[in-house]
């Protein structure tokens, strides 16, 4: 079998990123592949990696999914979360789970331990004791800035909608070096949604897809829309046309805006190791390893590249 050299991809959610949060997002983008790419550097498998990577961003606080995501209506945290297998399109999925810190960690079980794909709310919650995965208060998930902003947009005259630009999910996609592709993502969802909305997140083909035939993508935006266009499968499907990662991204999401009004972002890795990171949105941030070289940006064309012994350094030194 020819060697594939490891690949990882990861965002932090499509949106409006606040210039104060920037750097933290950055951060928290860099070190989720840094994280993701030792897990591929030591033979670990591409579901292994994409799980490392998201697990580490629910860790952080800057994103809205773990610790960090968003408040419902009643002032709850509900959180969704996918996996995917691209070898054998396994697949599994946690929505509307309250008191876990990673559900990442859940869907992977979901996907490993039952025969079934999604499980929800309160039978996630019992299929997580089951697991022996600890429960935690609810309120060690909620930040400062998450209770902030559902006050907020509590106000009669408030404007959720204005405070969605700042979205969050966080995701990510690889390929292993046995040619198998991955992806996960994970979101605290909408900011004072209705309680039990469930968004694109969970939802196979939407959120996320991976078919080792073509390549895998991980979705953020407005979910509602994503939903709308199955937004993940229309990008692989694309490829299957033959387009490139990145033409195949931009048109999928050039048709989310033209048929739904929806803006958003993907990263995507094709079965080629050839990868891409679009958005529609004003920022998103994101961040790839590739050759043992650290790619990472907010902005539309922005780039930075740095070597990863060299990102792993400035990493210890805490970026």
């Amino acid at each position: 079998l020819g060697r594939m050299k490891p690949v990882i991809v990861v965002h932090g959610g499509a949106g409006r990123i606040f210039k104060e949060r920037e750097e933290g997002c950055c951060a928290g983008v860099v070190r989720a592949a840094l994280r993701g790419y030792g897990v591929l550097k030591q033979g670990g498998s591409a579901v292994d990696a994409v799980e490392e990577a998201v697990r580490s961003m629910e860790d952080d606080p800057h994103f809205n999914a773990g610790c960090g995501s968003v408040l419902n209506e009643k002032g709850e945290v509900e959180m969704d979360a996918i996996i995917m297998d691209g070898k054998n399109l396994d697949s599994g999925a946690v929505s509307a789970v309250k008191c876990v810190a990673n559900p990442i960690k859940l869907a992977r079980l979901v996907m490993e331990k039952t025969k079934h794909m999604l499980l929800t709310d309160h039978g996630a919650q019992l299929f997580a004791q089951a697991m022996g995965i600890p429960e935690i208060p609810g309120e060690k998930l909620i930040t400062e800035r998450s209770r902030e902003r559902w006050k907020k947009n509590l106000e009669p005259d408030s404007n959720p909608e204005e405070f969605q630009k700042d979205l969050g999910t966080v995701g990510a996609v690889a390929i292993d070096s046995e040619g198998n592709v991955a992806c996960a993502t994970s979101t605290g969802g909408l900011s004072n949604k209705l309680i039990g909305r469930v968004g694109d997140t969970a939802c196979i083909g939407s959120g996320g897809y991976a078919d080792n035939h073509s390549g895998a993508t991980s979705t953020t935006g407005h979910g509602e829309s994503i939903m709308k266009v199955v937004l993940a499968r229309l990008i692989l499907y694309h490829m299957e046309q033959g387009m490139s990662p990145e033409v195949a991204a931009d048109t999928a999401l050039d048709y989310m805006k033209t048929r739904v009004g929806g803006l958003g972002g993907v990263i995507v890795v094709n079965k080629a190791g050839e990868w891409a990171a679009r958005f529609s949105t004003k920022q998103m941030s994101w961040a790839t390893v590739k050759d043992d070289n650290l790619h990472y940006g907010i902005y539309a064309g922005e780039k930075h590249i740095k070597s990863v012994d060299e990102a792993l350094a400035s990493e210890r030194e805490g970026f």
